[in-house]
């Protein structure tokens, strides 16, 4: 019986997609491939993948980091970072991150109200609303976070670094910045301040006086 547990163990901590069992090769380049799941109205998708090597007294140590987005597809979306010694715990940790970290987007129709543009570190993404039938003209992480938020129609780019880490929190922060055209004229209005715009987003709440 302690024999059957052992490679049941074996078996759970090896790559998703990897097959072979063998050892790196082209398996690393399918366990980096995207990778969608859905659980609890949350669609899942592994954006990125990395294997880290730590050098101890008794040897090497192996440890996995994967960036994960979740969204519905109806204006929430979430990212978040996962660490484990394997690739299947570092994915549900970082699924669990992104579940607590999700945005919501305000969507005008298929699109977003307006444009935005957010630096974080050495990267740059800009986020452009586009017309009907467009489709998510964007790359990489940002597109996975674009369509998983239930964006339609968007024209994404990004300047600078590639770094996967960066554009997912810059976009993060694009996202959570955007303003539903109603509120934002209201709050030229002065009809509502900051304090209900938040409790607005956040509680969905009505108006407040």
């Amino acid at each position: 019986m302690q024999h059957v547990e052992a490679i049941t163990e074996v078996v759970e901590t090896r790559p998703p997609g990897d097959r072979r069992g063998g050892r790196g090769g082209r398996g690393r380049d399918r366990e980096q491939r995207p990778r969608e799941d859905d659980s609890g109205g949350f669609t899942e998708r592994v954006v990125h993948t990395r294997r880290i090597s730590k050098v101890v007294k008794g040897g090497r140590r192996l440890r996995f980091n994967a960036l994960v987005v979740v969204g519905d597809g109806q204006g929430h979306v979430g990212a978040g970072m996962g660490k484990a010694l394997a690739i299947p715990d570092a994915v549900r940790k970082g699924n669990a991150v992104a579940r607590r970290s999700t945005v919501t987007i305000p969507l005008k129709g298929s699109t977003i109200p307006h444009a935005i543009s957010v630096r974080k570190g050495a990267s740059i993404v800009i986020i452009k609303p586009a017309p009907p039938g467009t489709g998510v003209i964007a790359a990489g992480a940002m597109r996975a976070m674009l369509e998983l938020g239930g964006v339609q129609d968007v024209v994404g780019k990004s300047l600078g670094s590639r770094n996967p880490i960066n554009i997912v929190q810059a976009t993060m922060e694009a996202l959570s910045l955007l303003r539903d055209p109603v509120t934002e004229r209201a709050i030229r209005m002065n009809a509502i301040t900051p304090v209900d715009q938040w409790r607005n987003c956040h509680r969905g709440a009505g108006n407040h006086g």
